[in-house]
């Protein structure tokens, strides 16, 4: 059985089920009568909680406190294109997570508004 939706204008007033070998059309459903039923929605069903707060992984930190601000990334010389990531000061290929000795802050610029 495939059920379709029926409109009148742009409001939605029900649905249609038909035969899915035939596509015969059998009686409308009013569009209020199935989420009344007991197949209700999914939202409207509280799920069962199953797992408890001891089943949850620890949070996993990446890095020290402080340790990711030095990262390429974060470089005023630092360059993204489509095709790599540039060093300027350097003049070679770098990835956002490479650091170096010679790192400068890059300035935040303000959005614009």
């Amino acid at each position: 059985m495939i059920v379709e939706p029926v409109y009148e204008g742009f409001t939605r007033i029900g649905e249609r089920p038909r035969c899915a070998v035939c596509r015969h059309a059998l009686p409308m459903m009013p569009s209020d009568a199935k989420a009344s039923g007991p197949a209700a929605a999914p939202a409207s069903r509280k799920l069962p909680s199953i797992f408890s707060e001891e089943d949850r992984s620890p949070e996993i930190h990446l890095f020290n406190a402080g340790e990711n601000e030095r990262l390429c990334r974060y470089c005023r010389h630092y360059t993204v294109n489509p095709f790599r990531q540039w060093c300027g000061l350097h003049r070679r290929d770098v990835e956002a997570t490479d650091t170096c000795d010679r790192f400068e802050k890059k300035v935040e610029k303000p959005p614009v508004v």
